[in-house]
């Protein structure tokens, strides 16, 4: 069994949070590094309840979490005239990745949760970490965890030469919509409903989450929609140059996305969506967007250095298991270092999780490769 460590996070996220409340809960005394200046809400929408994710849930008292969610009764598919051409009875409960950054946030000191953070690199020794912060501070840490997503700074200390994602050639847009701002024409095909559409170059899908909150009320939710849309590397770059971001950007937050430039976008909604679909993106005056990147590391730890969540295994979105997977990550890492000497644990932790996280990715890039994205234009 592993000591009283001084652990450090890379990356306040969702992963980041989730192994910083299980560690902390374990009595190590855990510094949570975030670049972002003012915390991470809206940052992500809605995910899909997975059973690594309920379980961590219970492990940290809050079992009543997995509950607030809400239920879609069934799972359509529309054509691009926004009839109705499958249903599938199979419901299916979706919870809100705000509420899950809260009740996180919430499980750690407040003084421990450090925004304003970014970190250019990470050294891993045998016997520490350092976290090397932008403003020239250097940290050490008995342990660092990189949790700092698919543009992870941590990775080049755990496979340095090894760490770069491969653009898959297409994108995810997304909005959060009150429910009541939907037109209800929208309303009445796709609330209630897990919806889906796929058209060439373009796949759709949407789905009601709870209210900031966490209402659950009918006319309190939101409603969360995600739409893929093929975009060669060229076209991405140019995005971002015209929304003021660097071309090697590669998302962008509520807020980033010039009008002009999202009255095009709901134009092609328009031209490209069911209806239905259509309205829901119109009703959204932030949209986000997500380039969509794989990723599968050598290794998942070095030194004292480990991944965690899409820093280590990046996978698509289409599995609905990122936020499980990070669950999963986070839970297996703190178990064994609860049980094994540090260095042990470590080891153990890289041999479970790479496997799996592994299989994740191949599983989501079966599912990209059938859709028609075109991922070959990246």
């Amino acid at each position: 069994m592993s000591g009283k460590l001084e652990i450090g996070i890379v990356g306040g996220s969702v992963g980041g949070l989730f192994a910083a409340a299980l560690l902390t809960r374990d009595g190590h005394h855990v510094t949570v590094l975030e670049r972002s200046r003012s915390g991470l809400s809206r940052r992500g929408a809605g995910l899909v309840a997975q059973q690594e994710l309920i379980t961590l849930l219970r492990d940290v008292g809050h079992d009543e979490a997995a509950e607030i969610g809400v239920v879609a009764k069934e799972r359509i598919v529309l054509n691009r005239a926004g009839t109705v051409v499958h249903r599938d009875p199979t419901p299916q409960t979706q919870l809100s990745w705000d509420t899950l950054y809260e009740l996180f946030r919430g499980l750690i000191p407040t003084d421990d949760y450090r925004l304003n953070e970014p970190v250019r690199g990470v050294v891993a020794a045998e016997d520490h970490a350092i976290a090397q912060l932008e403003n020239g501070q250097d940290m050490r840490f008995d342990l660092v965890i990189g949790a700092d997503g698919v543009h992870s700074a941590t990775r080049r200390a755990v496979a340095p030469g090894e760490s770069e994602n491969s653009y898959v050639g297409y994108v995810t847009w997304r909005g959060l919509v009150p429910e009541l701002a939907l037109p209800p024409l929208a309303r009445d095909v796709l609330v209630e409903r897990f919806a889906f559409y796929t058209g060439p170059g373009e796949h759709a899908l949407g789905y009601l989450v709870p209210g900031a909150g966490g209402e659950l009320e009918p006319g309190r939710r939101r409603y969360n929609w995600v739409w893929y849309r093929s975009m060669p590397d060229a076209d991405l770059a140019d995005l971002m140059i015209r929304s003021g971001k660097s071309s090697f950007s590669s998302s962008m937050s509520p807020g980033d996305l010039p009008d002009e430039l999202r009255a095009h976008l709901v134009n092609a909604a328009i031209h490209s969506l069911p209806e239905p679909f259509a309205l829901a993106v119109d009703a959204e005056p932030e949209p986000f967007l997500q380039a969509i990147f794989d990723y599968v590391p050598p290794r998942m730890t070095r030194g004292r250095v480990a991944l965690l969540g899409d820093a280590a295994v990046t996978v698509r979105p289409h599995t609905a298991m990122g936020a499980a997977k990070a669950a999963g990550d986070a839970s297996t890492l703190a178990a064994l270092i609860s049980q094994l000497p540090l260095d042990a644990a470590l080891a153990e932790y890289d041999r479970i999780r790479l496997p799996y996280g592994r299989s994740i990715a191949d599983y989501g890039r079966r599912l990209g490769d059938s859709l028609p994205l075109r991922s070959d234009e990246a």
